[in-house]
């Protein structure tokens, strides 16, 4: 996968705990929650699973549309979730 602007969900494991995430290196951001490189939330909790994305032609883009889903109710990040993804599978392999 290219270099280019994404939002992505990170699980801990199936209907765990929940991180969205923007970024414009998916493949890299991505290797780096799950190798616990970056410090804060997703290391403290173990959140390591790519389970979500969506690509964007613009950061601005990108951007509006993770701070939407982060005021979203939880079920319907798990919905949104399901439909892309229903076997909750890591996706990392998928983008490398």
């Amino acid at each position: 996968m290219n270099r280019q602007p994404a939002v992505y969900i990170l699980a801990s494991r199936r209907n765990g705990t929940l991180y969205v995430g923007v970024t414009s290196d998916l493949v890299g951001r991505t290797w780096a929650h799950s190798n616990d490189v970056v410090q804060g939330f997703t290391n403290r909790y173990a959140v390591h699973h790519l389970v979500w994305y969506e690509v964007h032609e613009s950061m601005e883009s990108a951007i509006v549309r993770e701070k939407r889903i982060k005021e979203w109710r939880r079920k319907w990040k798990l919905e949104l979730i399901e439909a892309f993804n229903p076997n909750w599978l890591d996706l990392y392999d998928t983008i490398v």
